[in-house]
């Protein structure tokens, strides 16, 4: 089977009843050539570190990516040793995903908020510790260490990838990171917005802007799911990411911020606990949805597998280097896999590595 390493999948997408799941997914991503297996990080039975290590378990030729965890809920020992294990389990096909994170968990936990400066600190002490070096009385943005080593045996790159949201954290990735994820239900414009941000930052910095890979990702949502599902793949994770950071989310898209406030405003969302997309029912997901434009929820793939792909090929239009079918296991996206393959252009994603932040190789369109 030929590998599609312009594609991707969250593994354990939404709220899974166990992560054993992980295992039947993984081994039919393989078998359908889908490139890449990212792993979304929540603090319940979906820990980045452990899902990781069963990933790369189970693979052979998948590559493996976290977007994202969160490098202040981890020593950047233990940050460094983890993704030293994996890229060593797996044979380099793995990407340390790191992200920013939800300031309110964070406060919750008792956590400062994280910086762009604290993030391009963590991934200077990173590849530094990956090479074998000996950190001596760091003082920086990432904390104050007198000695941090891995050992001088080693000497490897690991890629790094960013999720990233907003201008700095773009720009970040750009100048940083050896790739970065886009959020879910970016606008056309917002996606090609953002990726030349990305690319614009590279060349500042004195990089090549194609080494650096951008991934879209794309809520895909076909019509050959029930509806039931469908309603909690589209209403249900748009008022999850309200709930979250609706702000920022709106304010990136240029959407009417005063249906944000009509949303916030509803009775039964401001009593509702938890994670809609977790936890409401079909009929109250139904009662949640006229709260939401349908443009809101317009930046998707949905409809036939063909009407699928052709949202997937706009992302690449776009400028992006890949995409991730975002929101639905390889079993529900068989379908589109099949129509993408017969549409897919010879030899347009040959320098596309497994890894998902690897080292392109010449011959980009």
């Amino acid at each position: 089977m030929e590998h599609m390493n312009e594609l991707a999948f969250y593994t354990l997408a939404g709220a899974p009843d166990s992560p054993r799941d992980l295992i039947a997914e993984v081994r039919q991503a393989e078998d359908l050539g889908i490139g890449a297996a990212f792993i979304s990080e929540r603090l319940n039975i979906k820990e980045a570190a452990t899902i990781s290590g069963a990933v790369g378990a189970v693979s052979d030729t998948i590559g493996v990516a976290t977007a994202a965890t969160n490098h202040n809920t981890r020593h950047p020992m233990v940050t460094a040793a983890y993704a030293m294990t994996m890229h060593k389990l797996t044979g380099g096909r793995f990407s340390l995903g790191l992200g920013r994170g939800a300031k309110r968990v964070f406060d919750a936990y008792g956590l400062a908020p994280i910086t762009t400066a604290q993030l391009e600190d963590v991934v200077g002490l990173m590849r530094r510790l990956w090479r074998g070096e000996l950190v001596r009385d760091h003082d920086g943005p990432a904390g104050k260490f007198r000695a941090l080593t891995m050992g001088s045996i080693y000497d490897e790159h690991i890629p790094i990838n960013l999720v990233a949201f907003g201008p700095n954290s773009l720009a970040l990735g750009g100048r940083a990171f050896d790739a970065v994820v886009l959020h879910t239900f970016f606008t056309d414009e917002t996606t090609a917005r953002a990726v030349q941000q990305v690319k614009r930052a590279a060349t500042e910095a004195g990089r090549d802007p194609d080494s650096v890979r951008v991934w879209s990702c794309l809520a895909t949502i076909g019509d050959h799911l029930p509806e039931a599902l469908r309603l909690k793949k589209t209403v249900g994770r748009m008022a999850t990411y309200l709930q979250g950071y609706g702000d920022l989310l709106v304010e990136t898209n240029g959407w009417d911020p005063a249906v944000l406030q009509r949303f916030r405003a509803d009775s039964d969302l401001r009593s509702f606990r938890g994670a809609i997309d977790a936890l409401a029912t079909t009929e109250q997901l139904e009662r949640i949805a006229p709260l939401i434009p349908d443009e809101w929820l317009s930046s998707a793939a949905s409809g036939s597998p063909d009407q699928c792909v052709d949202a997937i090929e706009g992302q690449f239009e776009l400028g992006c280097d890949g995409v991730i079918l975002h929101g639905a296991s390889p079993g529900e996206l068989e379908p589109i896999i099949g129509a993408y393959r017969q549409r897919r252009p010879q030899g347009r994603f040959d320098h596309l590595p497994a890894n998902p932040a690897g080292i392109m190789r010449e011959g980009k369109r």
